[in-house]
């Protein structure tokens, strides 16, 4: 908003210049953003918060600066001393308040016999400078007065009110008002209306009735200055889409106690413009007294939360300085009874109090301190795990996100569901009879933690699972052109747990496990594939997905390499992966983690532009499985011995099982087992497919003999072909 320099120096005999009074202004929160135009015709650009309605005037900045340099303040309530009125013969103006919660005061003045003509040069040159367009002498009273001192007045004709009486009421459904606008309104039983005696003549708060404004035949008027409960303003402001200087006000409080000075001020401008006789005293009803409750201060609690010794001279100064009142509660000066003015409703805890303390003194003089700490920095349990895993992934040439914690119903089922099938799957193949500690892919779904107020469906209960976050960023990365996106991200996953509430946290059973959630693109797992080897020279349809699966595979092998344990794979996943290309790891049996290709139904469903690749791993159990403990070893100082072995195996026998049986023969030299190529169709028959296996053998002291290794040789064979293996020649 734009307030002017001089008209703040109205009311404050100021020394310093313009400028250097926009820039101590700014330093105690009342912002001046720009400054425009020179001499008396300087403009503040103002930034006043919402929280500071008693700023939002001149005379309010006035009192800010009258503070910053402890000066006088002219005191507006002299205007009243100056009035003389005329004894009414009808006895006060009649004025009713139905509503004394929406409506605790109304404060009215009378005047007869004015002109209604254009307002002195220099009234209607400051209201030109707030970019405010003069009408008459009356409505600009009402202006000038809301800008000076920021209390919203009205003006009526009142020879077009009927009856000559004014009651505050709840309007009745279905009646009309037509405001200053032009535009006629229906009314509710919500809205709060000011009326005579037959019909709304304005709508509180926000817009006086056409039919009742001031015009060139005004000769009589009923200035009202009233204080109306901010909540009921922005209500009526809101469902009527109108915003008006008033309601701005209005809506952030107003000062209680400024209807009657406000009234007088408005009736002294009129009078000294356009002539007439004032009638009768200030018509002042207060319907519902209100009354800050005075704050409770401790100089104790203000030396420890600004970390500075004021002592209680300069807290007296500094609160006085801001028109607060201060009395002493004990001998000792050290605790305060503060009364807080009318016109600071903000102001209402001890915080505030102290808040107001701190920026009058200046943020600028407080010493550079620390807080007491008697401790020492200590890293979390899990840490270190935390580090290797985020490490390992940015080296992998995933990039770390952060999604929302908030996922839609219906991804929480999807989930949900996933892990459920997993559960099932485990216990057909008697998982729990085993005694093998259950994980989130290996136990029943968690139910979900409904938020009460959601910003929206798609964001209405605590995520169960990082997945759906994770498909979002990957389909909003492939929305803008970005086709090789690598993705991770740690955090936890909200649920209700039978064990937090029994043993953990004694909250409504509710636990935050922590979990890692890696997402890539197909295209950015196939533009890493030839460095790594890996090739399907398959010709059927699949081939390009199942060498990104292998690839995507092969970073999750290096993602576990650094855990303790023995890490296998079976086939039990979620259903929102690809049931052939998707795989679950265990370590030492207990399953941490699942990957693979999305389930083309759900990438179908989130418009996903390409296959997508997810693996979802649970920290908690990583972390009772711990780190492999490093362990180093020179290099092999003697040459190693490749062999190929090029086998036909049925569909039903999986690589794991064969490594398995090829770790279980012992090979004292055996260090690498590992496939080359696989191949499908051709001579092959169908539902069998061809595996090359390279094995490398390697002695840590001498070099190996061929007898030695054809005999390892020999066995390996042996072996694959009592596996259900046929040796392709």
């Amino acid at each position: 908003m734009k307030l002017s320099a001089q008209w703040i120096r109205d009311f404050v005999d100021l020394t310093v210049d313009d400028r250097r009074l926009a820039e101590d202004l700014t330093n105690i929160g009342v912002s001046v953003e720009g400054i425009s135009g020179a001499g008396a015709d300087t403009v503040f650009e103002m930034e006043i918060g919402t929280n500071r309605p008693d700023a939002m005037n001149h005379y309010g900045v006035a009192r800010e600066a009258a503070a910053i340099y402890d000066l006088p303040l002219k005191q507006l309530s002299a205007v009243s001393s100056r009035l003389s009125a005329k004894p009414s013969d009808d006895g006060p103006f009649p004025i009713s308040v139905e509503e004394p919660a929406l409506c605790p005061r109304f404060s009215a003045r009378v005047i007869r016999g004015t002109t209604i003509k254009p307002s002195p040069e220099k009234i209607a040159h400051r209201l030109q400078l707030l970019d405010q367009r003069p009408i008459s002498n009356a409505v600009d009273a009402t202006n000038y007065v809301l800008w000076e001192m920021g209390k919203p007045t009205h003006v009526f004709d009142m020879d077009l009110l009927e009856v000559g009486k004014i009651i505050v009421r709840k309007a009745r459904d279905g009646e009309r008002l037509k405001t200053l606008d032009g535009v006629e309104r229906k009314l509710t039983s919500e809205d709060l209306v000011v009326c005579d005696a037959k019909k709304p003549v304005g709508l509180a708060g926000v817009m006086g009735g056409y039919d009742t404004m001031i015009t060139e035949k005004t000769r009589n008027i009923l200035i009202e200055s009233a204080w109306w409960d901010p909540g009921i303003v922005r209500k009526m402001s809101r469902r009527h889409g109108i915003h008006t200087d008033a309601s701005h006000r209005f809506e952030r409080g107003a000062d209680f106690e400024s209807t009657v000075p406000s009234c007088d001020l408005v009736a002294q401008m009129i009078l000294e413009s356009g002539g007439g006789e004032l009638i009768g005293e200030v018509v002042d009803v207060v319907a519902k007294p209100m009354d800050q409750a005075p704050v409770v201060l401790h100089v104790a609690e203000v030396r420890r939360i600004l970390g500075s010794s004021l002592h209680s001279g300069e807290i007296f100064g500094l609160l006085k300085r801001l028109g607060f009142t201060l009395i002493p509660e004990g001998q000792d000066d050290e605790k305060f009874r503060v009364h807080i003015p009318s016109w600071r409703l903000d102001v209402e805890r001890e915080i505030d109090v102290i808040e107001e303390i701190a920026r009058l003194h200046g943020y600028d003089k407080f010493e550079n301190t620390l807080p007491a700490y008697s401790g020492a920095v200590v890293e979390l349990p899990h840490a270190a795990i935390d580090a290797a895993f985020r490490r390992r992934a940015l080296a992998l040439g995933y990039n770390e996100a952060v999604s929302l914690t908030f996922i839609s119903h219906a991804d929480a089922e999807c989930f949900e569901a996933a892990e459920s099938s997993a559960a099932e799957a485990a216990s057909s193949r008697g998982a729990g009879a085993a005694g093998l500690e259950t994980t989130p892919f290996q136990s029943s779904p968690p139910r979900v933690l409904e938020l009460e107020n959601p910003l929206s469906e798609e964001a209405s209960v605590m995520r169960t699972s990082l997945a759906p976050g994770m498909l979002d960023m990957l389909a909003w990365n492939l929305n803008r052109d970005v086709p090789e996106a690598r993705l991770f991200e740690l955090g936890s996953v909200y649920q209700f747990s039978s064990e937090s509430f029994s043993e953990r946290s004694m909250e409504q059973g509710r636990a935050e496990p922590r979990r890692v959630c890696l997402g890539a693109t197909a295209a950015s797992v196939r533009r890493l594939l030839p460095a790594a080897g890996i090739l399907d020279h398959s010709k059927d349809e699949h081939s390009a997905s199942l060498e990104a699966f292998l690839g995507f595979k092969g970073d999750m092998e290096k993602l576990l390499e650094v855990f303790a344990g023995e890490v296998s794979y079976d086939r039990e996943t979620g259903e929102y992966f690809h049931p052939g290309r998707s795989a679950r790891a265990q370590v030492d049996g207990i399953a941490v983690s699942q990957f693979g290709q999305i389930h083309p139904d759900v990438a179908a469903t989130r418009k996903l532009r390409q296959d997508v690749f997810l693996a979802e791993f649970d920290l908690e159990a990583l972390y009772k499985i711990g780190l492999r403990p490093v362990k180093f070893s020179p290099l092999g100082r003697f040459p190693a011995v490749e062999r190929d072995f090029s086998f036909v195996f049925s569909d039903s026998v999986s690589f794991e099982e064969i490594k398995k049986t090829i770790l279980g023969l012992g090979v004292p030299a055996l260090r690498e087992f590992r496939p080359v190529e696989i191949f499908r169709g051709g001579s092959i028959a169908p539902g069998k497919y061809s595996e090359l296996l390279r094995v490398k053998f390697q002695s840590d002291d001498r070099t190996l003999r061929e007898d030695e290794v054809a005999q390892w040789s020999g066995s390996i064979v042996a072996a694959l072909t009592q596996s259900g293996g046929m040796q392709r020649t």
